[in-house]
């Protein structure tokens, strides 16, 4: 590490710092490495649209990355400095943008993405080609992926044990403080306009729920994260699978995806919440279960990463190879009334009517609605996967495919026999006045709570005194629940006696 020069008013060395997926100013080692290593630092962002392969950016994730791009180009504003936003081949302009300045190096986050560690690779060759160096750094996970392994060496690939080795290494270190001060090198450096590159919808503008839902930016971040764990942490262990009440989860999740919050950071800040709670006042899972469950989600979140980092083909195929053979079901009708929120099962069509409307869905809902494709229906995951991937904000690829596999019973922890949720049963029991339900297909508004997770139940006169027209007002069911069901155990079935 090179110290700096005593006088850095009259220093010109520089550095490169090259934002992606860490958009933010505190806990951003690239960041502070750079000004340790340089006194001018110039701050990049490169939108190159072919980065992710064939998991490019998804809509509602780019309407997130314009206003994250805003908020820290301004951020870095106020601090001295210069955000330059440049479109095209990374591996092109980052080289060229540190020949210009005059860096020595260039410093970034540490990608578990393949697509993006492929970039790495070649954005590295091409600096070396100009005695350049690339330092990559941890930003987005709170351990050191290649250093978890099993008592005999080996990849977990399941998550209870991950999770309880994570929970045996010593804390991560504390985050680092805010660069509040930032000094770019000297001369022009050409920069796109944010407004040029288009990210948010214009025809037709689809993210009216967005803006009112969202605040994106390292400060909303912040904001959003103390609001939570100042009224909301200590009850989470009980009130996290209520759907129908928003408060009881984090929704931190897009703000981790763009890394304008650190895992290290909400790490620590549950930590220091948990302890200054009054009285930790237990909740209805014992003591500290709030705190311990949303330590799990975090940790959940790192295992994803982890999976992904070690099976970089996860997005795409099985984890187990045996379910590589399986014969998922071509249903194109039955897909399109999953993707609306029409399939007449009134718990999934809430969830993807959510979905659409703001870009994020309740966490147990995404698994009934994505048990309602992949056993039900008997659709594959892909399918489900690519749609999550371009209607969500917090589109991650790790903590995406990890779920949709874990749902499809694909992953290392297979469990295709069991995880096939009842929607009916898991509305009544998570949402069951029907709030959340109500909120979202408000056509069933007058339903009783008895009969509203399933309408066809309800006798004829209950659904007139509703107002409610099945297969006009509100559609019949996609499927039997039952027979959905009896069809996925059976094909699973025959994909384990076929590999065995």
């Amino acid at each position: 590490m090179t110290a700096r020069r005593a006088d850095p008013a009259a220093d010109d060395t520089a550095a490169i710092v090259w934002f992606r997926n860490d958009l933010r100013l505190s806990d951003h080692r690239p960041l502070t490495e750079a000004r340790r290593e340089a006194a001018r630092v110039l701050a990049v962002f490169v939108l190159d649209r072919s980065a992710g392969g064939a998991w490019a950016v998804g809509g509602a994730a780019l309407w997130w990355l314009h206003h994250s791009l805003a908020a820290l180009s301004e951020a870095i504003r106020k601090a001295g400095g210069t955000l330059v936003l440049r479109e095209g081949d990374a591996a092109t302009i980052i080289p060229a943008l540190a020949e210009q300045a005059g860096a020595a190096s260039v410093h970034c986050g540490r990608s578990h993405e393949p697509a993006l560690q492929e970039l790495d690779r070649r954005v590295e060759q091409a600096l070396a080609r100009r005695a350049i160096a690339l330092r990559s750094h941890r930003v987005s996970t709170l351990f050191d992926l290649d250093a978890i392994r099993t008592q005999s060496g080996k990849i977990y690939g399941v998550y209870t044990p991950f999770a309880r080795t994570c929970r045996s290494l010593p804390d991560p270190d504390p985050p680092l403080p805010t660069v509040t001060r930032l000094q770019a090198p000297r001369g022009a450096f050409a920069s796109d306009r944010l407004e040029q590159w288009h990210l948010p919808p214009t025809r037709p503008d689809w993210a009216g729920g967005l803006r009112d839902t969202w605040t994106p930016g390292e400060a909303g971040a912040h904001d959003r994260m103390r609001r939570f764990l100042a009224d909301h942490l200590e009850g989470y262990g009980s009130s996290r699978d209520i759907p129908g009440d928003e408060r009881g989860t984090s929704m931190l999740s897009p703000h981790l995806r763009w890394g304008e919050l650190s895992p290290v950071q909400v790490w620590h800040a549950a930590r220091a919440a948990h302890a200054a709670a009054p009285g930790r006042k237990p909740d209805a899972g014992g003591a500290r279960s709030g705190f311990e469950t949303f330590q799990n989600e975090i940790l959940w979140h790192e295992f994803a990463a982890y999976l992904l980092h070690n099976n970089p083909a996860m997005p795409d195929e099985p984890l187990r190879a045996a379910y590589a053979r399986l014969r998922w079901r071509r249903d194109p009708r039955g897909l399109q009334a999953w993707q609306r929120g029409l399939t007449g099962v009134p718990i999934v069509d809430a969830g993807m009517r959510q979905l659409w409307h703001i870009g994020w869905m309740h966490n147990r809902v995404r698994m009934i609605t994505a048990s309602l494709l992949t056993k039900h229906l008997l659709v594959s995951w892909q399918e489900g996967e690519a749609w999550f991937w371009d209607t969500l904000v917090d589109g991650d690829l790790a903590t995406n495919s990890a779920s949709w596999q874990w749902v499809a019973g694909t992953g290392t922890d297979s469990q295709p026999f069991f995880r096939i949720f009842n929607p009916v049963t898991q509305g009544r029991k998570f949402d069951p006045e029907g709030t959340y339900v109500r909120r979202w297909v408000p056509e069933l508004g007058n339903l009783a709570p008895r009969w509203l997770h399933a309408p066809w139940e309800a006798p004829a006169a209950e659904l007139d005194r509703a107002g409610i027209r099945l297969g006009q007002d509100y559609p019949k069911p996609v499927i039997s629940l039952e027979a959905g069901r009896d069809r996925a155990l059976s094909a699973f079935r025959n994909e384990v006696r076929a590999a065995s």
